[in-house]
């Protein structure tokens, strides 16, 4: 797989609202695959395929403890490839251009 399509597989994982979610819980430190279901309204097996999508773009890794499978974040992974995206469509001045501008206009509004 180049790396285009390396890539691709994160974006094609970020696409849905519920591995995206997945993601956000898994923020805070790593959770057994029941924990990740009983948190959304769909099936288990529903909750295991979008966790394989996660881990086949590299989003999630999973170990074994005993009977359960621990999934956890690979932060770098999302960063690298959101951040390198990010840097190529909206490089740093302008984001900083704009968070000025902003910041600059809310200080105005601001009567205090």
């Amino acid at each position: 797989m180049d790396s285009t399509e390396d890539e691709a597989s994160v974006f094609r994982a970020l696409a849905d609202p519920t591995r995206r979610q997945i993601l956000e819980d898994l923020r805070e430190g790593e959770l057994a695959a029941g924990e990740i279901a009983s948190r959304f309204t769909i099936s288990a097996p529903s909750v295991s395929r979008h966790l394989g999508v996660l881990k086949s773009a590299g989003l999630v890794r999973e170990r074994r403890d005993a009977n359960r499978i621990l999934y956890s974040l690979v932060e770098e992974r999302l960063a690298t490839c959101v951040g390198r995206f990010l840097s190529a469509v909206c490089p740093d001045q302008i984001v900083l251009r704009h968070t000025r501008r902003r910041t600059a206009a809310e200080t105005e509004g601001d009567p205090s």
